[in-house]
């Protein structure tokens, strides 16, 4: 699919409501900014500490040694936004305060567990904050291309080190959303330009398929 990227930041820019606090991953999740709904306005959270996140500077206006996001670019604070200390931060995600997290994966399972820090035995630039904010934040939702290479990364139980346990609450990707549910998996939209059979032969873990089934806007 062209765009895929694109697409889902588009579908995941929907499950932000006005006002929330929001810490995005790295990659993927910095798209979903662009294409919030009119009206709505979220707060961006970056755990190196910064809350009120702005937009990415121009290259002149940048200054990468002393302000980046946790993904270390360059970054900016919004004119309400403010800088903070880690300890200060780090009582936001533990405390609760965020409203949602959006981050990718290496993989997710049915239960949603999630592994999304290393791959054993390659070099890996840290955990970050990965393991409080899935924990921290009210909703988690990942939001990544659907397969790797063609590999299936939505498993019946991850492969790699946990990340965390029964954390994820939401999965988008450009085949379909699903729900983690105690059940299992559950398709509760669908890309129209790809079958249910395709989206299932793509899914290592057994999706189930919800009676109230739609398209992706």
């Amino acid at each position: 699919m062209e765009n895929a990227k694109a697409f889902i930041a588009r579908r995941t820019a929907r499950e932000l409501h006005d006002g929330d606090v929001v810490n995005l991953g790295i990659g993927l999740p910095t798209l979903v900014p662009a294409y919030l709904p009119e009206g709505t306005h979220v707060i961006l959270q970056s755990e190196n500490g910064i809350i009120g996140l702005g937009p990415k500077p121009a290259p002149e206006l940048a200054d990468p040694l002393h302000v980046t996001d946790a993904g270390g670019q360059a970054s900016a604070v919004a004119p309400d936004g403010c800088y903070i200390d880690s300890c200060t931060s780090f009582g936001l995600i533990r405390g609760g305060h965020v409203d949602c997290t959006i981050l990718g994966a290496l993989e997710v399972d049915a239960e949603g567990n999630l592994s999304n820090w290393i791959i054993p035995g390659k070099r890996v630039p840290g955990m970050g904050g990965a393991m409080d904010l899935v924990v921290g934040a009210k909703k988690v939702i990942v939001a990544m291309e659907h397969t790797a290479r063609g590999a299936a990364k939505i498993l019946k139980q991850c492969r790699l080190p946990f990340t965390a346990v029964r954390c994820v609450d939401l999965i988008i990707t450009e085949m379909g959303v699903m729900q983690v549910t105690p059940q299992g998996l559950q398709l509760v939209e669908y890309n129209p330009e790809f079958t249910i059979e395709q989206i299932r032969k793509a899914t290592e873990a057994e999706l189930l398929i919800s009676d109230d089934l739609r398209e992706m806007v």
